[in-house]
């Protein structure tokens, strides 16, 4: 991500339903969860990485929520890309926490929300997203800021997703015309149509997952 200059990248890590998984798998996720965490840092520091982290800390060892709270702070002036790690994490809960926490201000928008939903400052609505392992879903993931986004789908296995697997995805992408429901300029109605019928019949969003 940091080769293809890529802005913000977010993986879905944990989400709020994999607690129903057996407690030993759980177990060693979160072990994964502090060995990378640890690890890890020194990689984002040198090359001015930002990690955030989304979703619920509740439910959370206390000893990760720490690791996570210390290395948030650390590397919060990184500027070459915002890692957000999707953690314990439900959109329709995200929504919802947002939703409740701005009906305090009394006024709201979607700008105002987004903003709440980021977790960053910026507005951080998603391009592209990928899934892997053959599924076809969204799975309760960044279901407001994946509005406009382009899906790709791929067989191979998260573990297994490889640099030039981005790449291939990537130039994917780059094929695709975003119109956000309107028309592109300086194309007539009948184009634009035809145009849109072919993006249809493109690599079929063959995504990621």
């Amino acid at each position: 991500a940091l080769k293809l200059n890529i802005h913000t990248l977010t993986p879905y890590a944990f989400s709020a339903d994999n607690w129903k998984r057996p407690e030993w798998e759980v177990s060693a996720l979160m072990g994964m969860l502090r060995h990378y965490l640890k690890s890890e840092f020194k990689f984002f520091s040198d090359n001015k990485i930002r990690l955030k982290v989304i979703g619920r800390r509740d439910r959370l060892p206390q000893d990760i929520v720490q690791q996570i709270n210390d290395i948030e702070t650390l590397t919060k002036a990184g500027s070459s890309l915002t890692l957000r790690i999707a953690l314990d994490y439900s959109a329709r809960h995200a929504i919802l926490e947002a939703t409740r926490s701005l009906q305090r201000a009394q006024s709201f928008d979607e700008t105002s929300l987004s903003e709440t939903l980021s977790g960053i400052e910026e507005v951080c609505d998603v391009d592209f997203l990928i899934r892997t392992g053959g599924e076809q879903r969204l799975s309760d993931f960044l279901l407001w800021e994946c509005a406009y986004a382009e899906l790709y789908f791929t067989k191979t296995f998260w573990p297994d997703f490889s640099h030039q697997e981005l790449i291939t995805a990537l130039q994917n992408f780059h094929t695709r015309t975003r119109r956000f429901g309107g028309l592109e300029a300086g194309k007539d109605n009948l184009e634009a149509c035809q145009k849109q019928t072919v993006n249809h019949d493109l690599p079929h969003l063959e995504v990621v997952k």
